[in-house]
């Protein structure tokens, strides 16, 4: 894997505001010709700096007006366990993202639904009855602040 320089760098802080930007406005912004551009992308997804590219949707307009954050507590934090709600809560398409946590909470999660009975249908159908789940605690959010679709990258 190669290090990362200056145009690296610029070209990922760019795609990150803009990623459907063409490769040739690209090239020009970086001050390259379009084949150096390219290659140097080509190396950023070899290399597993950029993992993909998407669309970004308002969930409001899909129709999902409520967002609730979950905090899931396991009978026992062992590998099997954790094995077993993973595969069993990424397969539900409610779940925007789960990420095993320290402290009180052995995983939180984003979850959208359209509305709070969807949410309390989405607690008995799906999280009560995955193994091993003992405690679940969550909280409405009430307007969405902000939200970075990449993390800052270094100058």
């Amino acid at each position: 894997m190669q290090k990362l320089d200056k145009v690296d760098l610029k070209i990922m802080e760019i795609l990150s505001r803009d990623g459907r930007i063409s490769w040739r406005d690209l090239a020009e912004q970086i001050g390259l010709s379009l084949t150096p551009t390219l290659r140097r992308i080509r190396r950023l997804e070899t290399d597993g700096y950029i993992t993909g590219y998407s669309a970004q949707f308002d969930e409001q307009k899909l129709g999902f007006g409520i967002t609730m954050y979950v905090w899931v507590s396991l009978e026992r934090q062992v590998e099997e366990t954790l094995k077993v709600f993973e595969r069993r809560i990424a397969d539900v398409p409610e779940v925007m993202s789960c990420y095993l946590m320290t402290g009180e909470a052995d995983y939180v999660l984003r979850i959208v639904v359209p509305d709070l009975p969807s949410y309390q249908r989405f607690m008995l159908d799906v999280l009560t009855r995955i193994p091993g789940v003992s405690r679940i605690q969550s909280g409405l959010a009430i307007k969405p602040v902000f939200h970075r679709a990449a993390p800052p990258i270094p100058k």
